[in-house]
């Protein structure tokens, strides 16, 4: 399982369109939450998601968030990053 984190910047949007990506990024399969070695899972930061997947690349993880995104604000075009990994270390995450 390869696991992503994506962030998405919406240029010029409000808070209501950050809460149509959210809906809309979770009904894509993307979460936003992390769990810890520790078992505790955490709200990952505004508009930072999280994507395990057996087969996709990095690129094509873009290319799904973004086109979600899009969804959401079509222009100006959002602003979109992927990294894969499996480590991930954090600080003053909120738990669930």
């Amino acid at each position: 399982m390869t696991n992503f984190t994506i962030r998405i910047e919406l240029h010029g949007a409000s808070g209501a369109d950050y809460d149509k990506l959210h809906s809309a990024m979770i009904a894509g399969g993307f979460s936003r939450r992390i769990k810890g070695d520790n078992g505790i899972v955490y709200h990952l930061p505004t508009a930072e998601y999280r994507y395990s997947t057996l087969s996709e690349s990095a690129t094509t993880v873009r290319d799904r968030a973004a086109t979600i995104a899009r969804s959401v604000i079509a222009s100006p075009e959002p602003a979109t990053l992927v990294t894969q990994g499996e480590a991930a270390a954090w600080s003053g995450l909120f738990v669930v």
